[in-house]
Order: C-alpha cells, then structure tokens, then sequence
C-alpha cells in the first residue's frame, strides 16, 4: 500500500534534478577565460567523452549477455520474476545518464578561470558543478526506485500474496536496479582508473625523466590523458 508520505520521495527526486539543471546554467554563464585555457579545456572533454562513448559501447555488449541469462533464468527456468531483466536495464541506463551528465559538466566547469578573480569564486563555480553530479545521481536513483515501486505495486495482485511475500518480491526487483546501476558504474570507475594510471606513469617517465617537462605542464600530452582517465574514473565512475 502507498501511504501519502510516500510521494515525498519522487517529488524530492524531481526536486534534485531541478537544482542539478540549475545549477549547470548557472556554471555555463561564466567565463571559460583565455584562448589557451579554452584550448586545453578543449582537448581534455573531447578526450575525455570520446573514451566514455567507446567505453559504452563495450559495456553495452556486456549488459546484452547478462540481460540474455537474466531473462532465461526469469521466462525460462522461473527462478527470477519476469520484471528483473527490465529493472536491470533500467539500472544500468540511469548509472550511465548519470555518469554521462556528470562529467559533462566537470570538463565544461570554468573553476580555473573563476579563480583568477577569487578563491571564493573559485570554489563556488567547483561546488556548483560537482553538486552537479552529486544531485543526479541522488535525483535518478530515487526517480527509477520510486517509479519501480508504484509499477510493481500495481501489478503484483494483493490477494495472491500476502503482504510480506509481495513486499520481498517488489525488494528483490528493485535490487536488481541497483545491481544494473554498480555494474555499469564499475566499469567506468576500473577503467578510468587504470587509464589514468598509465597516463600518469607516462607523464613522470617521458615527460619528467626524458622530456624535461614538468608533469602538469600542458605541453606534456599525459597531462591531457591523466585528466580525461580521471574525469572518466573520478565523475563518470
């Protein structure tokens, strides 16, 4: 049964979203600051959305396979309901909304800029746009749980069930929601990390050791690499 409180939950969720949305006009009014600070902010969204997209992609083949054997085990052998396969889908679509919105935002930040006017500036532009990704996150989670709770409270019939089986039933659905959502979560936080790893690497050995180039010297390429694997990793994950 859905008692009236219950609504706050949705609500609080579209609620979050909005502040998110707000808060991203709000960063985008600011200035991106010189020629060169455009250049370099440039190359680290393209590269950094370029490895999120082919990222994807792999792990869209592998949501595929895992919703195949879901969906076997559920029509097939009828040990899971037939509502699990779709929640997991669901699960890793909103992760990935969530990954793809977010480091959108954190590579379009103008934070460097805002700081050459203050440090107060500069730290309000930075909360801003991480409150970005910290609110749709929160705001989608929230929105996909509560909408799997009035779908599945409405078509699971009361009066097969009792109530505790029906509640255990509609849990373990929304578990596998958040199952979805780490899946697809780990493989941007592994991937990112092991990406910005090796840059990092690269930009001590080459750039440090051979080049003569200080690490987080634009000219040395790594420094570009070490911060799309971290917004990818760090965001994104």
């Amino acid at each position: 049964m859905i008692t009236s409180i219950f609504w706050i939950i949705p609500l609080a969720s579209v609620l979050a979203l909005a502040f998110a949305w707000f808060f991203f006009r709000q960063m985008m009014k600011e200035s991106e600051g010189t020629e060169l600070m455009k250049k370099i902010a440039s190359f680290v969204r393209e590269g950094a959305m370029s490895y999120l997209k082919q990222q994807y992609k792999v792990v869209a083949s592998v949501f595929v396979v895992l919703v195949i054997l879901f969906s076997i085990m559920a029509y097939g052998f009828h040990v899971q309901n037939e509502w699990v396969p779709i929640a997991f889908l669901t699960g890793g679509f909103f992760s990935g909304l969530a990954g793809f919105l977010g480091m959108k935002t954190a590579t379009s930040a103008r934070t460097a800029n805002a700081a050459r006017t203050s440090l107060n500036k500069g730290l309000q532009v930075a909360f801003r746009s991480g409150a970005v990704m910290g609110l749709v996150v929160v705001g989608l989670g929230l929105l996909d749980i509560s909408f799997w709770y009035i779908l599945l409270n409405a078509f699971i019939p009361d009066e097969a069930l009792d109530p505790t089986h029906k509640l255990t039933i509609i849990t373990t659905t929304m578990l596998t929601f958040g199952m979805g959502a780490s899946t697809q979560a780990l493989f941007a936080r592994v991937g990112g990390g092991i990406y910005t790893k090796a840059a990092d690497v690269g930009a001590d050995l080459v750039g440090k050791v051979e080049a003569g180039i200080p690490e987080d010297d634009p000219r040395n390429p790594a420094t570009i690499a070490d911060n799309v694997g971290d917004n990818v990793g760090d965001v994104a994950g």
